[in-house]
């Protein structure tokens, strides 16, 4: 064979075999389709798995969202519920990720095993949805902030910032780790945060902060949901990126630590900024920090240029999840068009209730994940001979969503206004943990129930 590069095809993947130095064969797979990744393509070990966790972990967002946590609660209340919320949650996308790496393929192709094939298409079309808002809502983020900074035409920034998500998410996750996480991102980002922190706490008063009450508003429990929402909107998305890992084990530590210890700094950090700067809310939080000094205003310049990651991981996902449905459709053709109906949603798309509608399908997850893990346990795992549909699974997913919304309803005001007064009462316990468990015990007792059914009707060899 010829030292020119090769193209080898296999069904819905495209590998580039390429000769290195010394003539050995270096092969990559930035845009792996459907199938199981391969061992020879499984790379990521757990500390590289941890550098991407961590990367996507450190987010603006992720500083707003702490401050939603106060004055409602009070300090030493938004700090547990910061780790009670970090824990369960960060675990559950732990061992999201430890099913990716084990199975090798993506999240809604997983979805095939626990609900059939089409079955899986329902969670694929919300992902997609969700993937496509949440990249919406990050790119206006990352323009709004430019032009606070640097000023010029929002549009213009709408477009650089769509674009470099673009760019990123045709890298693919492996070189995005080791191209620009590894070598830039991680240690530009942690250096800025370090300063923001030094800058929040030099002369925050916390013994005052500390003995400060709530004001009320907001629960115990409905903070520890606000924190669970972060990691678990990383569950649909875990396996697309750690079935290129190593082992199970490495992408469950990587990715329950690697996301854990920046998600725990940054709403922290987050709740603390509200209560120092006396902030009216916490949208806020991102001008008391534009406002901060030129220390403040360059370390959110950094935090604005890394953001970009966030909206790539959502396109990329967006794309790799339509190949469930779509699996000869090239991936990098499906990157694109997501990224064209993306950014030209971020010129007319209204995002006052729109993000209200992402709550509203991000809380479908938590159940659908207690769902996957009860039939991965159970040694349902076969995602290509799994049959066309399987009811009951579905129920017991859609059982959970239910007890969700009755218990902490979320999305839209007029949704919420439809089920607010079935709900026992606001805020007296939390939708996460509840769900999960639900879906979980349903999952587990239909399955046993369907092979106590299925040994009792087999025929006697007698």
């Amino acid at each position: 064979m010829p030292r020119a590069t090769r193209l080898r095809s296999h069904p819905s993947n495209l590998i580039r075999v390429m000769p290195a130095k010394g003539g050995a064969i270096r092969e990559r797979a930035p845009a792996w389709g459907i199938s199981p990744v391969p061992d020879r393509l499984r790379t990521l070990g757990g500390l590289e798995n941890g550098m991407l966790w961590s990367s996507l972990g450190l987010s603006l967002l992720v500083l707003v969202a702490g401050a939603f946590l106060v004055p409602g609660l009070s300090l030493p209340q938004a700090l547990l519920a910061i780790l009670v919320g970090g824990i369960f949650g960060n675990a559950l996308l732990g061992f999201a990720a430890a099913i990716g790496a084990e199975a090798g393929v993506p999240a809604m192709v997983l979805l095939r095993a626990p609900l059939g094939r089409a079955g899986s298409y329902l969670p694929t079309g919300l992902n997609v949805l969700q993937n496509l808002g949440w990249t919406i809502f990050e790119v206006l983020v990352i323009a709004t902030a430019a032009r606070a900074l640097v000023h010029g035409p929002l549009w213009a920034w709408k477009l650089a910032a769509a674009a470099a998500a673009t760019i990123l998410a045709l890298v693919g996750p492996i070189g995005f780790v080791r191209e620009w996480v590894k070598r830039v991102a991680l240690w530009v980002v942690l250096a800025s945060l370090a300063y923001l922190t030094w800058w929040a706490l030099h002369d925050a008063h916390l013994g005052a902060l500390w003995s400060r009450p709530g004001k009320g508003g907001l629960s115990f429990w409905q903070g520890v949901d606000l924190m669970v929402a972060m990691p678990v909107s990383w569950l649909p998305l875990a396996a697309d990126y750690t079935r290129f890992s190593r082992s199970g084990r490495g992408a469950f530590w990587g990715a329950a630590v690697g996301y854990f210890l920046p998600n725990v700094w940054l709403y922290a950090l987050g709740a603390i900024l509200l209560l120092s700067r006396g902030l009216a809310d916490a949208p806020s939080v991102i001008s008391a920090i534009a406002t901060g000094g030129i220390g403040a205003a360059l370390a959110l310049v950094a935090l604005g240029v890394d953001e970009t990651k966030e909206p790539f991981a959502n396109v990329y996902s967006a794309a790799v999840s339509l190949q469930n449905v779509l699996p000869r459709v090239p991936q990098r053709l499906l990157i694109l068009a997501v990224a064209g109906i993306a950014t030209a949603g971020t010129f007319v798309v209204n995002l006052v209730h729109y993000q209200d509608f992402l709550y509203l399908l991000g809380s479908f997850f938590v159940p659908l994940f207690g769902v996957l893990l009860a039939q991965w346990l159970a040694g349902n795992r076969d995602a290509f001979g799994a049959p066309e549909i399987r009811p009951a699974q579905i129920a017991a997913w859609l059982a959970g969503f239910c007890l969700y919304q009755w218990l902490a309803p979320v999305g839209p005001a007029s949704w919420v206004h439809l089920v607010d007064h079935t709900h026992p009462g606001r805020g007296a316990i939390g939708g996460s943990l509840p769900s999960f468990a639900l879906a979980f015990v349903l999952s587990v007792a239909l399955t046993l129930a369907g092979r106590s059914t299925a040994r009792r009707d087999r025929p006697s060899c007698a």
